[in-house]
């Protein structure tokens, strides 16, 4: 490719004026210009290098790692069509589509209808001319816009690869895999809104340890991963709002990432027997998980950054008496379901709207694996605006939880946010108080409103110097002390 028309001046040609002196770049060998071309951003900046002299004429189809970057869509295949066949090996094929490029809407000439996928956009012809050149990793990005509607997407065949990413910012569906097809280097596999049955897939990918679904949608409302003997991380955030049941069983797992939401009860089978971190949400959309007027709104397990600390159980629920509720037969029951790993934190969230919370409370804390496994509970209740007032023998009040017994052996510390003073939340204060023998440790938080009511600051200090064995620290809402049992409460 030349750059001008005229005579071209040879590389030990003297210069003609300061800062243009002779070419020694170009003399230098090929593997040593491969090296300067592999430190450019990318494919188009050292394609750009052509213009420079002959001798980097088609210079930057040898490069290894090939990075395409702002480059048009349309121009991808045949770019990728010009890039030298192994070998040696290709590592890393990066494409990065421009944010700002719109999907094509003219009409395609028939001669040229396979450029194009289900969806106008040529994904399947653009992955079988990276597979060509049996890369080692495969990431492929597209942004928000290009594609319309969901793609079909083939899979090709790519046995050098140890590494494939994918994500086209829409939803696509994953082909069936050909029999006989494997993946057998691949580690490492990303796919964002993928539509699939991973079954398949994964009995063809022997080697893989990291497995990472992003947007994700699962069939008949079913997330199963299963076939992977090796797999060690696993990242799931489902799309689905639908969720039915999650069926996991991965022998080697040691990260465990799991988001997904749901209407109904959910049928969860983890065998992971030696899952070292863990993060577990489920979300519930509407008021389908019941306790009396309480609803299920969330809950989470989630392991501490630092290793050696304890998992912590969350579990977020708000009053909702709405008519309007699907009856669970066993409410313990889907909340154990969710209890995949140890924990010995429990983080309860409550919003009550004005209604009394000390029965909920106990009947969680009545649950075996609660029950036994919590060193520290900690209670946060959340204002809410809209506070009802509880009418004549409203069931947010059992009228025999005062009265119950719960052996709270394991439980050392305690923590009340939010603290009212209504009767209710002192008679709870005193039954863990006579339920945790192991206790060394209880902070109540009070509410604004408590910490202006010389009463309800009364009635505490009464119920701590009754436990003169357990170290109790009172808070204003401001943060500021208010008392501790080590000095007098004032």
């Amino acid at each position: 490719m030349e750059a001008s028309s005229g005579p071209r001046r040879s590389s030990s040609q003297e210069p003609d004026g300061p800062g243009d002196g002779p070419d020694r770049i170009s003399a230098l060998p090929e593997e040593m210009l491969l090296l300067v071309l592999a430190r450019l951003p990318c494919a188009a900046a050292a394609a750009r290098t052509e213009v420079l002299s002959r001798r980097w004429l088609g210079l930057w189809t040898g490069i290894r790692e090939i990075v395409f970057r702002g480059v048009a869509l349309r121009s991808l295949e045949a770019a990728l069509g010009r890039v030298a066949l192994p070998p040696p090996a290709v590592s890393l094929i990066k494409i990065r589509v421009p944010i700002k490029q719109q999907r094509p809407h003219q009409p395609v000439p028939k001669e040229k209808e396979h450029w194009r996928d289900s969806a106008g956009v040529p994904i399947n012809s653009l992955l079988r001319a990276a597979a060509r050149l049996q890369p080692e990793k495969l990431d492929f990005l597209l942004p928000s816009g290009i594609i319309e509607r969901a793609l079909a997407v083939d899979l090709p065949c790519l046995p050098r690869a140890t590494s494939i990413a994918l994500n086209f910012s829409s939803l696509f569906s994953l082909a069936a895999v050909p029999a006989g097809a494997e993946f057998p280097a691949l580690e490492t596999l990303s796919l964002a809104e993928c539509i699939t049955d991973l079954g398949a897939l994964l009995s063809c990918c022997p080697r893989l340890r990291t497995l990472r679904l992003s947007r994700a949608v699962f069939p008949d409302c079913v997330i199963r991963v299963v076939n992977s003997p090796l797999l060690q991380e696993l990242v799931v955030q489902c799309e689905a709002r639908l969720t039915q049941r999650v069926v996991i069983v991965a022998p080697e797992l040691k990260q465990l990432t799991i988001s997904f939401t749901s209407v109904v009860a959910v049928n969860i089978t983890v065998l992971a027997p030696v899952v070292e971190k863990i993060s577990w949400q489920c979300c519930y959309l509407g008021p389908y998980i019941v306790f009396g007027l309480w609803s299920l709104s969330k809950l989470r397990l989630q392991s501490a950054e630092r290793q050696g600390e304890p998992t912590t159980l969350h579990i977020y629920a708000c009053v909702d008496p709405s008519p309007f509720r699907a009856k669970v037969d066993n409410f313990r029951r889907e909340i154990q379901r969710h209890m995949v790993a140890a924990f010995s934190l429990f983080e309860l969230h409550l919003t009550a709207k004005g209604h009394a919370f000390g029965a909920f409370v106990v009947h969680l804390l009545g649950m075996d694996r609660i029950r036994t496994a919590t060193r520290r509970l900690k209670v946060v209740l959340h204002r809410s605006e809209l506070k009802e007032v509880c009418p004549t023998h409203c069931p947010c009040e059992s009228t025999n939880w005062r009265s119950q017994t719960i052996s709270l052996d394991a439980l050392e510390e305690v923590e009340f946010n939010g603290f009212d003073g209504a009767d209710h939340e002192f008679d709870l204060l005193e039954l863990i108080l006579g339920c945790a023998p192991a206790l060394k440790r209880m902070i109540v938080r009070l509410s604004e409103e408590t910490s202006a009511s010389n009463d309800g600051c009364g009635t505490i200090d009464n119920i701590f110097r009754a436990c003169s064995s357990v170290e109790c620290d009172v808070y204003h809402s401001s943060g500021t002390m208010y008392g501790s049992q080590n000095c007098a409460l004032t």
